[in-house]
């Protein structure tokens, strides 16, 4: 049976690489570069399977990069959630 630490590896790095194939057809199909959102999920999912792989290898290198990856495509996320969300005070007016 394979270690199932090196399982969560490499099924973390094959996440983490799929989300340039997501881009790259997004892209394709749009006939410019776009990012699309799943790039932003791909990227956060593959990051914190990365970390959990790297706290487990005690390795400080790969922890801080992908500590740190991990909040800039979270951070990503929100401001796109924020850009599709319509402000609570959009349907108000002022006296």
């Amino acid at each position: 049976m394979p270690n199932p630490w090196l399982v969560l590896g490499f099924l973390a790095q094959a996440l983490f690489a799929s989300r340039f194939v997501v881009q790259w057809i997004s892209s394709e199909r749009a006939g410019q570069s776009i990012v699309p959102i799943a790039f932003w999920y791909l990227s956060l999912a593959g990051a914190l399977l990365l970390l959990i792989y790297a706290i487990y290898r005690r390795d400080p290198v790969f922890i801080l990069g992908q500590s740190m990856g991990g909040f800039i495509y979270a951070r990503n996320l929100a401001l796109i959630r924020r850009k599709r969300t319509p402000s609570r005070d959009a349907g108000t007016t002022s006296p």
